[in-house]
């Protein structure tokens, strides 16, 4: 009555026109039963945003910008405005540009949202018109008109559609079924599984109404994401090449869609038992399905996830959502991801606690190396054959000690190639819930077991497995810190036993020390007895050596030093050979050491080890021959002195000759020094400390050997870290090298000179007094002496240089140590001063 009162104080026509009062009430009662003027305003930030972006858009003027600015500021500073939101919100409204989307329009739903079409008209039949336009029509007119837009003049006639005929469409569309009065259209393109659109069928007597509408809308959600689910799983029903974490999620979504359709037996049982109004209605189904609506969603998340990820990346994709605040969501996850990762957690412990890997469908963060795969072991005679799922690490053949050189170095390749490359790890198949640290511990306990079961042949294996106690053990996702715990201690307990097959049963460290006593030189006599017993044959060109000759030499000097002592398994590994030679080289150009390693040694003392402790020996083995050389030179020029007083002019020669002997002595003897203590010593004592510790995998002692030998091959030849100049004073060093064998030749041409120059004039001197020689001597020209004489004065020179540009180099040089040996090489600044005399020298 209210409203009738007010329509006849507004509109006096409608005192004696019934026919516009009632059409007038009905438009009122539109007006008010509609969600117009119901939206949530904006936040006052969001609409000046967006009147700025409306002003930007319909005006160029910077100062419109500007001009709006303040007048936006001064009607914040207005005390007097109680809803200053409302009125900006107000003046919002009546610009050209649309309001804010309402929340029909920003449904959970996208592929049913665009179906929605009637939203945009009310949506345009809200925007008032702000430019009148003459004549104007009368109200009644108006509101007829906005009747009509929003289609509700005709409608608003006819009855709505009972919500008894609506139940039944609904259950269907909860099950993806199109029904009678409401029904999914499916769009056809490429993204044909994503897009879909409800529309809403009326016939000529009664309607939908609009809150009806919205209500269907948002339950049709759920059948939607029960559509793509359900078409998920029937899709991977069979389908090959399916890998068994994707099997283990369809299977749970199928246990999760029988629990649907249990909900949706119950539904239907309701409806049809109490069809009344105290029965299910629209509002109670969307009540019921307000969980299964949160369930269907995760799981449609996990059905897309599917199409590019599988594997442990399906794990980590489903993981992501553990975080979530929801309890609901966070808990629904956590229980998906107890079953899904089943299979991935059975990988894990035969990989973990076996060192085998089952994983034919390529789910796990544990890969085979395509190209590797086929290597095998060679069979031990000793030891039982075992198969191995994904073949194991593995040599085609393995080389023995009596192959060819070419097998031999085959077999040295395959063993630290196939442990770093037969095995990969792949960081995009880890979940997040195991970590890369935690995942590095697992490839490294997986690598290390199948290591010691197939390279190792260990049969104590099993003892190993025994010790771990968490080996027996299921290992599942809800429980992480027993999952962390079970690969700490694997971890320990695998490595742990690797070292001590290495140690204990191949005697690693024994062929390390064999290796540092024969190709380091650091077994003395053995050293010295075979130099001793080459030095006759090594002088002589290198074609003329022979294989066997070597070898027999070599074993002479192994029974006749402390060599002999060494156990059988480290003397037969030894063997003397030849490098390749090019015409006119000596024997000692190019005689070198082998030692011979076999599997599982190989995969520490690799061929890249064993190349860097060839180098080491050949620049040893040359410093050990200057020093002999000036050893045997030395005791020529003392214990021929007395004859060099016969010769009396040459007698100060003789003495600068001494002098500069023993400035060669001191430098290379300060470089053996250096060599055997800072270089070798202190990195052996380096190396024996990591392995007594035995801390870390095998990769670490492979990291070990390998920094104690490049810390010697660098040492030893005085390699610089600068770009460029690496082995800039190596080559000054090998250039003193050839320039005292040449002082050496020189001196000891020299000396024969002299003992010829002395022997003439003794001859003269008898022949003086009468005694004459059985022979007659012709007197001999000193020019060959003073010839010797320059030579060696040259060599006395360029050594000089040399040494003073390798200990300025060295004084400069990062290492410590390197700048310690220039300390050696020069203790008295002696260099330094002979620089600084011929400085002053050289202007005069």
């Amino acid at each position: 009555m209210s409203l009738r009162s007010l329509i006849d104080q507004l509109v006096p026509r409608a005192r004696a026109d019934d026919h516009l009062k009632r059409d007038l009430s009905e438009v009122c009662e539109d007006i008010l039963g509609s969600h117009i003027g119901h939206a949530r305003e904006p936040d006052l930030g969001v609409l000046a945003e967006l009147m700025r972006r409306q002003i930007a858009q319909s005006s160029s003027d910077p100062t419109v910008s500007a001009r709006f600015s303040n007048l936006l500021s001064r009607l914040l500073d207005q005390s007097v405005l109680s809803r200053k939101q409302s009125a900006l919100h107000f003046l919002q409204s009546l610009g050209p540009a649309p309001r804010p989307p309402s929340i029909l329009n920003s449904a959970f739903l996208p592929s049913v949202r665009g179906s929605v079409t009637y939203n945009s008209r009310v949506r345009s039949s809200r925007q008032p018109n702000i430019q009148p336009e003459p004549p104007i029509p009368p109200v009644a007119d108006i509101l007829r008109d906005y009747r009509a837009r929003i289609g509700s003049c005709s409608n608003s006639r006819k009855p709505h559609l009972s919500e008894h005929l609506l139940l039944r469409d609904t259950l269907f569309l909860v099950q993806g079924i199109s029904g009678k009065y409401v029904r999914f259209v499916e769009t056809r393109g490429h993204y044909a599984e994503d897009e879909a659109r409800l529309t809403f069928v009326e016939d000529a007597k009664c309607i939908i109404p609009l809150n009806t509408r919205t209500l269907i809308l948002r339950i049709s959600e759920l059948g939607h994401l029960y559509n793509r689910v359900s078409s998920f799983v029937r899709s991977r029903d069979g389908k090959p090449g399916v890998g068994m974490i994707e099997q283990s999620l369809c299977h749970h979504l199928e246990a999760q869609l029988t629990e649907y359709y249990r909900l949706v037996a119950v539904l239907e049982s309701q409806m049809a038992a109490t069809p009344t109004a105290e029965g299910l209605t629209l509002r109670r189904i969307e009540v019921w399905i307000d969980e299964w609506r949160l369930k269907m969603r995760m799981m449609a998340t996990c059905v897309e996830g599917c199409r590019d990820t599988h594997g442990g990346a399906l794990v980590n994709l489903i993981h992501g959502h553990t975080a979530n605040g929801d309890p609901f969501v966070r808990n629904f996850t956590d229980d998906l991801l107890q079953q899904v990762s089943r299979p991935f957690f059975e990988i894990l412990q035969k990989w973990l606690f076996a060192g085998e890997l089952h994983d034919p469908y390529a789910e796990f963060f544990v890969a085979v190396d395509p190209e590797m795969a086929h290597l095998q072991h060679g069979a031990d005679n000793n030891i039982d054959s075992l198969s191995m799922p994904d073949g194991g690490f593995g040599l085609g053949s393995s080389a023995g000690m009596d192959g060819e050189d070419d097998a031999q170095r085959d077999g040295l390749e395959g063993g630290l190639r196939l442990w770093q490359k037969k095995y990969v790890f792949s960081k995009d198949m880890l979940p997040n819930f195991v970590g890369e640290p935690f995942g590095k511990k697992i490839f490294s306990t997986g690598r290390t077991l199948n290591f010691i079961r197939y390279t190792c042949h260990d049969s104590d294996w099993i003892a190993t497995r025994n010790r771990m106690n968490n080996a027996d053990r299921v290992l599942q996702y809800s429980d992480i810190q027993a999952l962390e715990r079970s690969i700490d201690d694997a971890f320990k307990i695998a490595n742990q036993r690797l070292f001590d097959v290495f140690i204990d049963k191949f005697k690693l460290m024994d062929h390390v020390r064999a290796l540092k006593m024969f190709l380091l030189l650091g077994q003395g006599d053995f050293i010295e007895q075979l130099m001793d017993s080459l030095a006759p044959n090594l002088a002589r060109q290198a074609n003329t050596l022979y294989r066997h000759n070597l070898t027999a030499t070599l074993e002479a000097a192994i029974r006749s030093s402390n060599a002999a002592h060494q156990p059988a398994d480290v003397l037969r590994r030894l063997d003397a050979r030849m490098l390749p030679y090019s015409h006119g080289e000596l024997g000692w150009d190019v005689f070198t050491l082998e030692y011979k390693v076999d599997a599982p040694l190989d995969t520490i003392i690799d061929p890249d080890a064993m190349t860097l402790y060839l180098r080491a020996f050949n620049h040893l083995w040359r410093l050990k021959r200057i020093e002999r050389a000036l050893g045997d030179g030395w005791r020529r020029v003392v214990g021929g002195a007395r004859a060099f007083i016969r010769v009396p002019e040459y007698e100060r020669d003789w003495h600068q000759t001494r002098i500069v002997m023993a400035e060669m002595i001191h430098f290379i003897r300060q470089l053996q020094a250096y060599s055997h203590l800072e270089a070798i010593e202190c990195s052996w004592m380096a190396l024996v400390e990591f392995v007594t510790k035995q801390e870390g995998d095998l990769d670490a002692l492979i990291n070990a050997h390998r920094t104690y030998l490049d810390r010697v091959a660098k040492k030893i030849q005085l390699i610089s870290p600068k770009a460029g100049k690496e082995e800039y004073l190596l080559g000054v060093l090998r250039e003193i090298f050839q320039i005292i064998l040449q002082f050496r030749e020189a001196t000891e041409s020299f000396y024969n000179l002299t003992l010829s120059e002395a022997a003439r004039r003794d001859a003269e001197r008898d022949e003086e007094r009468g005694v004459y020689a059985n022979a007659q001597s012709t007197p001999a020209s000193t020019e060959p002496l003073s010839q010797a004489v320059k030579r060696i004065k040259q060599y006395t020179a360029s050594f000089s240089e040399h040494a003073q540009a390798l200990v300025h180099g060295l004084q400069t040089h990062p290492d410590l140590d390197c700048r310690f040996l220039a300390a050696r090489l020069s203790f008295n600044e002696f260099y330094r001063t002979r620089k600084e005399k011929e400085k002053d020298r050289a202007p005069a």
